[in-house]
């Protein structure tokens, strides 16, 4: 067994107590799902060789999306990829007028990792990388390194806003080749989406677009063509919680985020943009539901069908524009459980908390109390483990036997369709949409 650094051991152990995604340590927990990795290794690859890949992944509330969205990110990252991550809120949005499209672009470029700042916020290191990549082959021919930089940049100029990025990053150099700070400084929140008005740039940077709530696509795509020119192979973008465009209110927001995401899958599927790869993270609902769901929209649905010779055959076509995740089967449950317990280890067998007739005990516990959804849905069958495992840590005079019979665990529901009721009536999400009809008694 590898041996677990304690400080993946850490973010492992707490991030699955509070029943979230890790961040690193991916590799030491990952089982199943063989299909859908091979299928998104091709995907990677495809981007990396200059196209470009568009990802629906869905599945129920706590079967594993989040986790998937975290791998393939590992993955592309180990590729020499960048990638740019974020979750979709109230407050970021696709497509929006009040700022909300800008402040998820804000929270992709935070969370930009690269293989060597994995934890995040390597905007700068690509910059600079870029940058030390020019000063070599400007060292090369003899050129100035601003020369250099511009013939580099002069790609970017085809594009929606190019010239300005490019200006943009030729400034961060003039920054950096004098010791100016300050301008080094603006040059990163020009990239970062953090200027809130023209004005402001053109006083600091003498550019006059900056990222707004109608362009964010356009900056990521003109990000992918930039780190490819730093020396990447590419930009991946994850956008999970994608439910949050399924519980917007106003069918006419709905509909200018589908709109958007039509605009990517185009792009995308017709090989109009280049080195960038999109995955989307969300509920079956979010996908299927003709009313508010993107099977509302027409031209998605059309779009993001399922084959219908794959489905005549009872098969999985996992090449589609639509990943259904798979459910985990009990034996793959049984290794999941196994490599938590060797986490908890540190990789040492003689450390192990737990026999493997607990496990078995444990789950056969689970399959009673709440049937075939504790491996459907395992992140509460996962929570309740890692806590079992915490206690008899902490205790090692406790017998398992005596813990596993009091556990109770429920099916888990997403607390966002959870239908409420008040009085004789019913009010559930749909509640404040101003597109439908509001069933009421007197």
């Amino acid at each position: 067994m590898a041996r677990i650094r304690p400080r993946e051991r850490a973010a492992i152990i707490q991030s699955l107590r509070a029943g979230v995604t890790p961040r690193v340590g991916l590799e030491h927990i990952q089982v199943g799902r063989v299909n859908e990795v091979k299928a998104m290794i091709e995907e990677l690859e495809r981007v990396c060789n200059g196209g470009s890949t568009f990802k629906v992944v869905v599945g129920d509330f706590g079967a594993g999306k989040s986790f998937f969205l975290q791998l393939v990110r590992y993955l592309a990252l180990e590729k020499g990829m960048v990638v740019v991550n974020a979750d979709l809120a109230p407050d970021r949005r696709l497509q929006a007028s009040g700022g909300q499209a800008r402040s998820l672009y804000q929270e992709l470029m935070r969370n930009m990792a690269t293989r060597a700042h994995p934890e995040g916020n390597a905007i700068v290191p690509v910059i600079e990388k870029f940058i030390t990549t020019q000063i070599t082959a400007a060292e090369e021919t003899g050129e100035s390194v601003e020369s250099v930089i511009k013939k580099r940049l002069h790609s970017l100029s085809e594009l929606v806003d190019g010239f300005d990025f490019a200006q943009v990053v030729a400034r961060y150099y003039e920054g950096y080749d004098t010791g100016n700070d300050d301008l080094k400084q603006s040059a990163i929140r020009y990239l970062r989406g953090e200027y809130a008005t023209r004005t402001e740039a053109r006083s600091e940077l003498g550019v006059r677009g900056i990222v707004t709530d109608s362009s964010i696509y356009d900056h990521l795509k003109l990000m992918a063509r930039f780190v490819c020119q730093a020396g990447y192979k590419g930009l991946l973008v994850n956008l999970d919680e994608m439910v949050n465009l399924y519980k917007l209110p106003s069918s006419r927001s709905r509909s200018a985020n589908y709109e958007q995401i039509l605009r990517i899958l185009n792009d995308c599927l017709q090989g109009t943009a280049e080195n960038i790869g999109f995955m989307l993270g969300g509920t079956t609902d979010f996908l299927c539901d003709t009313r508010k769901g993107l099977y509302s929209y027409e031209a998605l649905r059309s779009r993001l069908a399922e084959n219908t010779f794959a489905e005549i055959a009872n098969v999985v076509d996992y090449h589609g524009p639509v990943l259904k995740l798979e459910n985990l089967s009990p034996e793959e449950l049984f290794v999941l459980l196994s490599n938590i317990r060797n986490v908890f280890a540190n990789g040492d067998e003689s450390r192990y908390l737990l026999p493997d007739e607990a496990l078995t005990a444990f789950l056969r516990h689970c399959s009673q109390n709440i049937g075939e959804s504790y491996f459907r849905t395992p992140r509460n069958t996962i929570k309740a483990f890692v806590d079992l495992l915490s206690v008899i840590e902490q205790n090692p005079e406790i017998k398992w036997e005596s813990l596993i019979s009091g556990i109770t665990l429920e099916n888990e529901l997403d607390p966002s369709l959870v239908t409420l009721n008040q009085g004789h009536g019913s009010v559930n999400n749909d509640s404040n949409d101003d597109d439908e009809l509001v069933t009421f008694q007197l």
